[in-house]
């Protein structure tokens, strides 16, 4: 197809598009994300087009691959059109009878829908099933419908018509007043109004701006960005080039993080399309606006997703953050007024001007609107992205949405907002998930990571797992966070271990005071709230490890050992045979025990002792004194006397 010029000309181009695809024909959408990679989807997308042609289906059911569809626990994914038959977990031997039985004879296969573990009822269609049923896709959505790297795909759901609007119907000012009336709020962290922002720069006197998309996803379990610039590279674009629009930007920047190759090769695919179909480059749909896009790969370091140090290394230097004596939407990128908002902010605009500023306010809170994508993951039933309207509460989105937790275990807290983010108990389960709520709760909305823990998980080891990750992702530029950190994890990392003082809390509440109050930007400011939320929500877990030398919830290495019951034992030989150490005394038809001296607590027998004995036992408290207790050698002696 060739440049359009018009938004007339974009119209046309959508309808030639539409009138060349049946919505009777069998369309087969396979998602094609990270995830489902690592899940097989390749080579279930080899499989259903060499069936397609062995069967003699050749021209006569398309093939999409899409991006993630979200419920990653069960992918890959299957959706068959126009029926919306929805197959999990399919696997290449799965797709010969998917082609013969359902594209040819119309025929549902059981054994391959979704089970509501409730009900035990196959559910037919993925909006039916209550991963789906209780999100409002908004921005994730069409990640299931289109291929990324088809711009065809994109236009013909819609793709450029708020580019097509802006452009052709509103003044800049418009467009940056309907972003204000919207109140959305950027996706990216700290959720300041992006209208406000956009504002800054575009009454900033330098001529020359700038709007950056972050795409420096890299809190633990997050992978929200990468999944829409993955899935939906087109709505990010044109997004961009509304701001750009809206502002007064004529270059851009993607900067995305160069562990995320698929993201990387869609963006470049999208971006030649689009500049090849006039969506980028110069009198963009005949406007007079011009407006270019650089990909920019990063590498890799954490704190670059901070504003500062991310436009710091697109300058082509070490990416460390810098003072924000003047904010960066007034002097950021190379001293000139720049933009910055993550993936996921920049792919609300579209909606915004499609729709208007009223009906996105019709989602959300008084003060967080729209919907809010998150990754669900940890111990939680349906590992996945989910995206829901802000106010929905934790309880609705880990139950409803995310199944609850696997395995009969009790639900113990839930980590919001990334490494920097803060764990909120059982007790407040029914807070509503706003970026206010989250933070007068101690934790804070951040990008949208959201990792569910059980009764098995230590709070004082949560606290020292996130405070190591954020000491080695910290550039070391400024002392509070550098230092003060490391005497952080080192007193974090004693208490663990079973050699915690008292006077250690005391300590790491005046350390966490002085870091976030004088660390130079947001890395080392927020870096104490996992042990702050931690200490206010789970204080007795911290008393127990320094006081009674316990770990109430038996993780601890130091803190716990391993016993046999005698009792249960039945003298198996499987902890035995199994353990690395030869701690484990007995033999045949002798009750088994635990040489305390040589074990080291690797868990072997814990995990290999069959259930249905049960005889392993975690103990907590202080260390077995003596290498075999007395009475367990005398069931030893006992057991071999018979």
């Amino acid at each position: 197809m060739s440049r359009i010029d018009s938004p007339a000309q974009l119209e046309e181009a959508r309808k030639a598009i539409r009138s060349r695809r049946d919505p009777d024909k069998p369309c087969i959408t396979l998602c094609s994300g990270s995830a489902c990679h690592a899940s097989g989807s390749r080579e279930v997308a080899a499989s259903i087009e060499e069936q397609i042609e062995k069967q003699g289906l050749s021209g006569q059911v398309d093939v999409r691959k899409t991006g993630c569809h979200g419920f990653c626990e069960r992918g890959p994914i299957i959706i068959i059109h126009p029926e919306e038959i929805c197959y999990l977990q399919i696997e290449p031997k799965d797709v010969p009878e998917i082609i013969s039985r359902t594209i040819k004879d119309k025929q549902v296969i059981e054994r391959l829908l979704y089970t509501d573990p409730q009900t035990h009822e196959k559910i037919v269609h993925e909006s039916e099933i209550p991963f789906y049923k209780h999100q409002e896709r908004l921005v994730l959505g069409s990640n299931g419908n289109i291929d990324p790297k088809s711009i065809e795909d994109y236009l013909a759901i819609g793709g450029y018509a708020a580019l097509a609007k802006a452009l052709s119907g509103m003044s800049p000012v418009q467009v940056l007043e309907e972003v204000k009336k919207s109140n959305l709020r950027g996706r990216g962290g700290g959720g300041f109004p992006a209208g406000r922002k956009w504002e800054g720069t575009r009454d900033a006197p330098d001529e020359t701006k700038y709007v950056i998309v972050n795409a420096d996803e890299g809190d633990p379990g997050a992978y929200m960005d990468r999944s829409l610039l993955e899935g939906n590279p087109h709505s990010v674009l044109e997004g961009l080039t509304i701001g750009a629009y809206a502002v007064g930007s004529h270059e851009g920047y993607i900067y995305v993080r160069q562990e995320y190759p698929l993201a990387v090769e869609n963006v470049h695919t999208a971006l030649s399309q689009a500049e090849a179909y006039g969506f980028l480059g110069k009198n963009i749909l005949g406007s007079g606006f011009d407006f270019t896009v650089t990909v920019h790969q990063g590498a890799g370091a954490f704190v670059c997703g901070e504003s500062t140090a991310l436009m710091t290394a697109l300058e082509g230097r070490a990416g460390e953050p810098r003072p924000k004596y003047i904010r960066s939407n007034v002097k950021g990128l190379w001293e000139r007024p720049s933009v910055l908002n993550n993936v996921e902010t920049w792919a609300n605009v579209p909606l915004i001007i499609n729709n208007g500023a009223d009906w996105f306010t019709g989602y959300g809170t008084e003060k967080s609107k729209g919907t809010k994508i998150f990754s669900l993951v940890g111990k939680i039933t349906n590992t996945g992205l989910v995206e829901v309207p802000m106010g929905m509460s934790l309880r609705d989105i880990i139950y409803r949405i995310g199944g609850g937790i696997p395995g009969g275990k009790r639900f113990k807290a839930v980590q919001t907002g990334g490494p920097s983010g803060g764990c909120l108990p059982e007790e407040l389960l029914d807070l509503k998930v706003g970026f206010d709520e989250l933070a007068k709760a101690g934790s804070m909305m951040g990008s949208g990571g959201m990792i569910i823990m059980d009764e098995d998980n230590c709070m004082v080891d949560v606290a020292r797992y996130f405070l190591a990750f954020l000491t080695d992702e910290s550039c070391g530029k400024c002392v509070p966070c550098r230092e003060g950190m490391r005497q952080m994890l080192k007193i974090l990392t004693r208490i663990t271990r079973g050699e915690g003082r008292q006077g250690d809390i005391e300590l790491l509440e005046e350390l966490s005071a002085v870091i976030g109050e004088v660390s130079l930007c947001a890395l080392g400011q927020t870096a104490p709230n996992p042990f702050l939320s931690t200490l206010r929500y789970f204080r007795d877990e911290y008393e127990a490890h320094i006081r009674e030398k316990r770990c109430p919830a038996l993780f601890c290495k130091e803190l716990i050992a391993y016993h046999i019951d005698p009792e249960k034992c039945t003298a198996c030989m499987i902890c035995l045979r199994k353990c690395p150490a030869a701690a484990v005394i007995g033999g045949k038809n002798t009750i088994h025990v635990i040489d305390q001296e040589k074990c080291t607590k690797c868990a072997t027998c814990f995990e290999s002792c069959p259930p249905r004995f049960g005889a392993v036992r975690k103990i907590s408290g202080e260390p077995v004194p003596a290498p075999i207790p007395e009475e367990a050698r005398a069931i030893v002696r006992k057991s071999k006397g018979k």
